[in-house]
């Protein structure tokens, strides 16, 4: 991920946590229709920015959306779904983080910036978050709670990879400039595009 203002980023990322909370607590099923503005947003800047290669990203969100709409968005789900986004949300800004102040060692070509120090960093923040959040609502953890956590951990990264190799093929520093010191729609939620694949096949087997 590409971020030109740290500021901006965690301002960026105070709004879009408050709008998620705010449409959650007043009516769960608001949660679908942010992300599916989300998703729409996304398949704009694509066709848009991307030049040479802009199918293959768009079949990529479309089988992102396709599993996303399988979810239900009700009380049963409210929790699991909030522990999804926690860990999704965490891993993201904390391998950021750790991985801007400490990182040295690089850890694929695709992402120049990632660092083994960010991804390590990102996993035990997130393990964290999620264990706290698990602790917080009184939920039973077990062996496939954690598998899922970690699942969704790792996912998280491939879809960071992910959209780095679209931009990559597509010559592009940024998927947009639609947001002010952040390197795009795209590139803010490409974690969240892949791990939402994880998740909904995930919800009858691990949760």
């Amino acid at each position: 991920m590409v971020y030109n203002n740290f500021f901006l980023r965690l301002v960026f990322s105070f709004i879009f946590i408050s709008l998620y909370f705010i449409s959650a607590i007043i009516n769960f099923k608001l949660v679908y229709y942010l992300i599916f503005l989300i998703y729409f947003v996304i398949l704009i800047e694509i066709y848009f920015y991307f030049k040479t290669y802009k199918l293959f990203p768009i079949i990529y969100i479309l089988i992102s959306f396709l599993f996303f709409i399988t979810i239900e968005f009700n009380s049963e789900t409210f929790l699991n779904f909030n522990l999804f986004i926690i860990i999704v949300i965490t891993f993201d800004i904390f391998s950021y983080i750790i991985g801007k102040k400490f990182g040295k060692n690089k850890l694929i070509k695709i992402s120049p910036n990632k660092t083994y120090e960010g991804l390590i960093g990102g996993i035990l923040a997130s393990l964290f978050s999620s264990l706290l959040y698990l602790f917080l609502f009184n939920i039973n953890y077990n062996l496939e709670k954690i598998l899922f956590i970690l699942l969704i951990i790792f996912s998280s990264l491939f879809g960071d990879l992910i959209e780095s190799y679209f931009k990559r093929i597509n010559n592009l520093k940024n998927s947009s400039e639609f947001i002010p010191g952040h390197g795009g729609v795209f590139d803010r939620f490409d974690s969240f595009l892949f791990s939402i694949i994880i998740y909904a096949l995930s919800i009858n087997n691990l949760l």
